[in-house]
């Protein structure tokens, strides 16, 4: 249920960034306009649930063996720059 409730706020969130861009007189061109800052939108927050999913299991699983925190660690770091780079690369294609 939580989620479902930052799931909506997050999209209100996108709607109402959005809004100064398509109150613009683009001349026809709002709906792709839009469609470029929605999925700018939909991307970061997609990104940002992904890297505080890795984070929170992450330091669950460190706690549960302290040991092997150091593998952990860099296996978090791994995950975390390649999904901030498929971010990175989906900003530029939305962006176009």
């Amino acid at each position: 249920m939580k989620s479902r409730v930052r799931i909506c706020v997050a999209l209100v969130a996108v709607f109402l960034c959005t809004a100064p861009a398509m109150a613009q007189d683009g001349g026809g061109k709002s709906l792709i306009e839009f469609s470029g800052a929605f999925g700018a939108g939909l991307v970061a927050i997609g990104a940002a649930l992904g890297i505080a999913k890795i984070g929170a299991a992450s330091v669950e699983s460190m706690a549960r063996q302290p040991e092997v925190a150091q593998k952990i660690t860099v296996a978090m770091v791994i995950a975390a720059a390649l999904i901030e780079g498929f971010t990175f690369f989906a900003l530029v294609v939305c962006n176009k």
